[in-house]
């Protein structure tokens, strides 16, 4: 068995909530080992809209994803987190004293005191297409499932498939960087918002982005992995191919609750049930924030995970140090560690 790391929370998720739960433990004096199954934290707030605009972010007008992120980071680093990343927590199994263990994908072996899953929707991953030779083209990166960096893709020949948000607000931006875009959906209309299908309809009219509609996605080409263009076509057969650096498909997630829903939580669909108070599961010790949590009245906000993840915080420090009252403070009378 691997080295086995033991800590006073372990985290699941490494979105915005997860990363603020490590802030709120970090107050109450306790360390944390952070989970994500994806190779960089952030969650979905990265991986999907790194650059797009939050605007319902306390004393922040409107602050993109990666921003958010990068400042939560930032807030959590004075506890010195433990990431674990590119790795999925496999299983969690109770030990005596109201202890955990939980192991992943990756080989790694952590006991904690609680458990905080902040896992967002649960596991997610793209919806792939259903083309011939896809995963030579993906790891050669001719195509890719989210944008991280607006810049990768600057004086690229860039094709997008897909007719929602993800889609049509990539085409929009891309567009100003990318030496071409052409966007592909099967029909003529796109499900986006009005003012962004405004937006869409003029880079049409400048031939800014090519509208490729009613067309489907019918193959790759290219050599070694490395993509020069797309096969398209009608669903008459009509077909043509459009030169690629990259195809970006956004069919949308897949999500899935993973081995969470093997760990005997109380479930309502996708969600696990918590009490609203302090976030608590049906397993003394394991609580749910965020997303992935339920009760009445429950409001799906970033602002109600961060709210929660406070409060599953002081809960956790009451599970891992019973006998240790916390005389609540503010942090403007406590400090962070480092602060001036």
């Amino acid at each position: 068995m691997s080295d086995i790391l033991s800590t006073d929370v372990a985290i699941i998720g490494a979105g915005p909530v997860g990363l603020f739960a490590v802030f709120e433990a970090g107050m109450l004096g306790m360390k944390a080992v952070v989970f994500d199954a994806l190779d960089a934290i952030g969650g979905q707030c990265a991986a999907l809209y790194p650059e797009k605009p939050i605007y319902d972010i306390p004393a922040h007008p409107a602050i993109d994803g990666q921003t958010l992120i990068d400042r939560l980071e930032a807030q959590a680093a004075p506890f010195a987190p433990y990431y674990l990343l590119d790795q999925q927590v496999t299983t969690l199994a109770p030990l005596e004293g109201g202890r955990f263990r939980l192991a992943t994908s990756g080989g790694a072996v952590v006991e904690a005191g609680a458990v905080i899953v902040a896992a967002g929707c649960g596991a997610f991953g793209p919806n792939r297409p259903p083309l011939d030779g896809l995963d030579i083209y993906e790891a050669g990166k001719g195509v890719q499932y989210l944008v991280r960096r607006r810049e990768d893709f600057r004086g690229k020949r860039v094709v997008i498939a897909g007719g929602g948000d993800s889609a049509v607000d990539w085409a929009l931006s891309l567009s100003e960087v990318a030496a071409s875009v052409a966007l592909v959906h099967r029909r003529p209309k796109f499900r986006a918002a009005p003012e962004s299908l405004r937006q869409l309809d003029e880079l049409a009219k400048s031939g800014k982005v090519e509208l490729v509609v009613p067309y489907q996605l019918d193959g790759l080409e290219g050599e070694g992995g490395i993509l020069s263009g797309v096969r398209v076509a009608t669903l008459d057969g009509q077909k043509k191919v459009l030169p690629a650096d990259v195809l970006l498909p956004f069919y949308g997630l897949a999500m899935t609750l993973g081995p969470i829903a093997d760990w005997g939580l109380g479930l309502d669909d996708s969600r696990i049930l918590v009490e609203q108070r302090d976030c608590s599961t049906s397993v003394p010790g394991i609580y749910a924030v965020g997303d992935i949590a339920h009760y009445p009245g429950k409001l799906k906000l970033i602002l109600s995970g961060f709210a929660e993840a406070a409060a599953a915080a002081h809960a956790a420090h009451a599970h891992v140090h019973p006998d240790k009252v916390v005389h609540f403070e503010y942090s403007t009378t406590r400090g962070v560690p480092g602060a001036a």
